[in-house]
């Protein structure tokens, strides 16, 4: 991995210019992602400020990792980023390769020069952080996809990229009241408070440590996600041991995502128990506790996302809580 890899010039007759991004082109690249977003999975929309927000990341500079494909009138058409998770716990390096050619300029060949573009940078970035770490470092490069985004899967397969596991959307209707459950005795629940950022973090990273292709959150992007305009600590719920967070279910409302799905909704972003402490119900517990917030808030579903293949069983717990899966996509893993 600690090979040079040089990173091609991206070529096609009918774009004029290929360059990285500046924060002039937040909006640009906004516009080719939510229409991109209308054709691939059109109940969810991508916020402007989970882009602008790659600009504030210390790990990722758009002007190198993102490419731009501009046409002779100045318009973006297509995105491609690669972004190496900072994380190196474990000599463990992840590269993840986002974007999106716009619906009007797809089946022309774009898609296929950005991904060779994103591929050859994702390469880079993991040879460059390889050489710090030694032998017996391991990285993967992946890519997700909507199932129903043929084009997609067809680019990234011929690219190398193989299909390893698949996620399911599930959505509950709130007009089914919330299950009701009691806590376990020495455990209580709380709404989640900003004081508990620091100790929300560390209980992520404890409960994800075993999910597949879980990396940890590091600070900046967790007060991003929690200090976000999205997130709703009135939604989300903590499970404490004396005041030791244990379990969680964090909540999140985007209002856009109302039209887009013809009903108001919350989107549970995270879910999950301490390793010392599965066992006990705290999933559902957590879960149940979100659910009858969202259901009093007057919001018509709740939805998220889950691993199906997930050794926690996620997918039949959500089933026996109300949840019923919609939509699926699959994570594209080359492994170096």
């Amino acid at each position: 991995m600690s090979e040079h890899i040089p990173v091609p010039t991206a070529q096609h007759p009918e774009i004029a210019t290929w360059r990285g991004a500046t924060r002039d082109d937040i909006d640009a690249i906004h516009a080719v992602i939510a229409a991109a977003d209308a054709i691939d999975h059109p109940t969810w929309t991508t916020p402007r400020s989970e882009i602008a927000d790659t600009f504030e990341l210390s790990h990722f500079d758009n002007a190198r990792d993102t490419i731009l494909a501009e046409t002779a009138e100045g318009a973006v058409v297509a995105v491609g980023s690669a972004l190496l998770h900072p994380s190196r716990e474990g000599g463990v390096l992840n590269a993840y390769l986002t974007g999106a050619v716009h619906p009007d300029w797809r089946r022309r060949g774009i898609g296929t020069q950005v991904l060779a573009w994103q591929h050859a940078r994702g390469r880079q970035l993991i040879a460059e952080a390889a050489a710090g770490l030694g032998e017996g470092a391991t990285a993967d490069l992946k890519i997700y996809a909507e199932d129903a985004n043929a084009d997609q899967h067809r680019i990234a397969q011929a690219a190398g990229f193989r299909p390893e596991r698949w996620f399911a959307t599930m959505v509950r209707d709130m007009t089914v009241p919330a299950p009701q459950r009691d806590a376990p005795e020495g455990i209580t629940v709380v709404p989640y408070e900003r004081a508990r950022d620091a100790a929300a973090l560390d209980a992520r990273n404890d409960a994800f440590r075993d999910h597949w292709g879980s990396l940890p959150s590091v600070p900046e992007r967790w007060v991003q996600f929690v200090g976000g305009e999205f997130f709703r600590p009135d939604l989300s719920r903590l499970a404490l041991d004396g005041d030791r967070i244990v379990a969680f279910c964090l909540a999140s409302v985007n209002e856009d995502d109302w039209v887009t799905m013809g009903a108001s909704n919350s989107y549970i972003d995270l879910i999950g128990v301490v390793r010392s402490h599965r066992g006990r119900g705290l999933a559902p517990l957590v879960i149940a506790r979100a659910l009858e917030a969202i259901g009093a808030a007057g919001l018509e579903k709740a939805v998220l996302d889950v691993d199906t293949d997930s050794p926690t069983g996620a997918n039949t717990l959500y089933e026996r809580l109300g949840f019923a899966a919609t939509e699926r996509s699959v994570a594209l893993v080359q492994r170096l």
